[in-house]
């Protein structure tokens, strides 16, 4: 108890507040690291997810990258990219590491909620005269919009958590405060650091289920 005594009062210090080393500073760095991987991530899961779901192949490759992104850890990932070219370029090694691990549940969820949508609706829109193209946007998007929704959820909060590694290969993000109590051996900082990120990421998720809960009934996710 000592412990989160310590760390409340480092956390409620006003000086911990302010300044390029301060919370807010951090929090606005993981932030944006967050967004621009998820962006990134989701322009290349999404459209390659889309286009098997709605082709009915690739399952095999969906679930394969799904278990090969839980199996490999993303601290591994950047820490071999730091050993190629592309640790020359700031935080680069970091953006591609987290970009790798958001991937996955991107693509599984895509392509499974495409794969759900009732084939005898699919048939009907077919009948009727709709292109592919329309089929696609009018039809399959919409009705696997709930599944879509929770892969961008689980990544983006996964993103808020492995955003932390930012900071092993010298970028910004909350995880700064918490390699910066390892150096100076501040337990308190080490453990406000990590609760920091943690109430991020349950912000993160809140905002989205909050998001969905008020969307149109056919966005929600109704195993949610």
């Amino acid at each position: 108890m000592k412990i989160l005594s310590d760390a409340w009062t480092w956390l409620t210090g006003a000086t911990h507040w302010s300044g390029d080393n301060g919370i807010w500073h951090r929090l606005e760095q993981h932030l944006f690291l967050t967004v621009v991987c998820l962006l990134i991530s989701c322009l290349i899961a999404l459209p390659v997810a889309l286009a098997l779901g709605h082709l009915g192949k690739g399952g095999a490759l969906a679930v394969n990258v799904s278990y090969v992104g839980r199996a490999v850890p993303a601290f591994a990932v950047l820490v071999l990219l730091l050993l190629t070219p592309v640790g020359r370029y700031g935080e680069g090694p970091t953006v591609v590491a987290l970009v790798l691990f958001a991937v996955p549940p991107l693509l599984t969820h895509t392509y499974v909620g495409m794969r759900e949508v009732d084939r005898h609706v699919v048939a009907a829109a077919r009948g009727m005269g709709m292109t592919e193209r329309q089929l696609l946007v009018r039809v399959e998007v919409p009705l696997a919009l709930p599944l879509i929704l929770t892969g961008v959820r689980i990544a983006a909060v996964q993103l808020v958590a492995t955003a932390t590694l930012a900071a092993l290969a010298g970028g910004g993000g909350l995880g700064r405060i918490i390699t910066a109590g390892f150096d100076l051996a501040s337990t308190p900082q080490v453990v406000a650091g990590a609760i920091l990120v943690g109430v991020f990421a349950l912000i993160v998720e809140g905002a989205f289920e909050i998001g969905q809960r008020f969307a149109p009934a056919w966005v929600r996710d109704e195993d949610t």
